[in-house]
């Protein structure tokens, strides 16, 4: 993870209600309102300062998909996606994501009819599949690759990326998304 300014900006906010918080909270003559103060106020402030890095990082750090490709190899099972990531921001990128989601039939245009999902062939298959007693077979898929480290602003940079494709899957929809943090 890169930190920028406006991290330590945010930080440093969050830091001054910290200290306000707990000025207030020791000034209480109860002790167990003083420590019950206390414990708010750091929960608070932490989850405050997680909070703030991902809003931060949402919107200092924009990494756009450029040229993706795909292309499935039949003898190995397996399909490539390439393609270009580059920063857009003005700030550095330390890790860049990209997501892949491969829908079956049926789940990406709406239409869910039993006949559009997958049908066992084998005969063990047929009489067990009913029961909840066959193997599963998910009809969609989410794969994440980090594709990028220390991505500079304005900077681009090639990748290409492998996975087993399900045989079964059958006029498959593709979304893809990238992500900097």
């Amino acid at each position: 993870m890169t930190l920028n300014y406006w991290h330590f900006i945010v930080f440093g906010v969050i830091f001054i209600i910290f200290i306000l918080g707990a000025i207030s909270s020791l000034r209480q003559e109860s002790d167990k309102m003083k420590y019950s103060m206390l414990f708010s106020v750091t929960l608070i402030t932490l989850f405050l300062a997680v909070f703030s890095v991902v809003v931060v990082d949402k919107y200092t750090k924009r990494v756009t998909l450029h040229k993706l490709k795909n292309k499935r190899l039949l003898s190995t099972e397996q399909i490539i996606y390439s393609g270009i990531v580059k920063n857009d921001g003005k700030f550095p990128i330390g890790e860049v994501t990209f997501e892949i989601k491969l829908v079956n039939k049926g789940h990406a245009t709406g239409n869910v009819k039993g006949g559009n999902f997958y049908k066992s062939s084998g005969f063990m298959e047929f009489f067990t599949g009913g029961f909840g007693m066959g193997p599963s077979k998910p009809q969609s898929i989410v794969k994440e690759f980090v594709v990028a480290r220390n991505l500079k602003p304005g900077e681009a940079k090639a990748f290409r990326v492998y996975f087993k494709y399900p045989p079964y899957f059958r006029s498959v929809a593709h979304f893809a998304k990238v992500y900097g943090h």
